[in-house]
C-alpha cells in the first residue's frame, strides 16, 4: 500500500516518512501544491495521505475539499497535520474532509497508532469492495441462468451459449455456487425395485 506525505518542512516530512515506512507503507513525499496533485493524479496506488495544514500555494483543508470532490480519490484516508490546536481548527479540518487530525509536535508512536487505525479502515473498505464485487459476479451468473435454455429431452444435456452441449449439473455448477451430489430419489428407488422384482419373477 502506498502513502503520500505532503509537507513543506523537510524535517517533518523525513520523520513522517520513517514512521510510515516502519508501518509497511511505500512513501512518496511532496512539498507544495504542484507536487501534491501531480502525485495524486499520477499514482493510483496512493491509499493514505498525511497533509500539512500550510504549504506553499495551498492549505491542508483546501486539499481535503478538493480530494473529496474527485471521485477517483474518494477512497483516500486523509490525516491533517498542523500546529493549530483549537477546537475551531479541529472542526474545520474534519469538516473539510479529513479522516483524522494530528497536532504538532507529533510523537512517532502516536502517529504510528493513527496510521494503524487508517490502515484498518482501508483494509475494511477493501474487504467490503471485494464482497460487493463477488456479489455482483454472482448476480451476473444468476442473470445468465434466466430465460429459455434448450435441453435435450432424451439425455437432458443443456445447450450453452457457445452452441455446445453439456450435462445440466455441469452447466448449473459453472454458473452458480451449487454443487451436486448424486443419489436416488424415493420414486426412482421404488421403480427400480419394481423392475428388479419383475425381472426376477419373469
Amino acid at each position: 500500500m502506498r502513502a503520500l506525505i505532503a509537507d513543506d518542512d523537510p524535517l517533518t516530512a523525513a520523520m513522517l516518512a520513517r514512521t510510515l515506512d516502519h508501518s509497511g507503507l511505500d512513501v512518496v513525499v511532496a512539498h507544495d501544491e504542484y507536487e501534491t496533485w501531480d502525485v495524486l493524479q499520477r499514482d493510483s496506488g496512493i491509499a493514505l495521505a498525511v497533509l500539512g495544514w500550510m504549504m506553499p500555494g495551498i492549505d491542508g483543508p483546501g486539499v481535503c475539499r478538493r480530494i473529496r470532490r474527485e471521485e477517483s480519490l474518494a477512497h483516500l484516508y486523509v490525516i491533517l497535520l498542523t500546529a493549530r490546536d483549537s477546537l475551531v481548527d479541529l472542526v474545520a479540518g474534519l469538516d473539510a474532509g479529513a479522516d483524522d487530525y494530528l497536532i504538532k509536535p507529533t510523537h512517532p508512536e502516536e502517529l504510528r497508532a493513527r496510521i494503524d487505525v487508517g490502515l484498518r479502515v482501508l483494509t475494511l473498505h477493501e474487504r467490503l469492495a471485494d464482497q460487493a464485487a463477488q456479489q455482483q459476479t454472482a448476480l451476473s451468473k444468476l442473470r445468465e441462468m434466466r430465460g429459455l435454455r434448450p435441453i435435450c429431452s432424451y439425455c437432458k444435456n443443456v445447450r450453452t451459449d457457445q452452441n455446445s452441449w453439456e450435462q445440466v449439473e455441469e452447466y448449473v455448477a459453472r454458473h452458480t455456487e451449487v454443487e451436486f451430489s448424486h443419489g436416488i430419489c424415493p420414486g426412482c428407488y421404488a421403480g427400480m425395485l419394481t423392475k428388479l422384482e419383475n425381472g426376477t419373477s419373469g
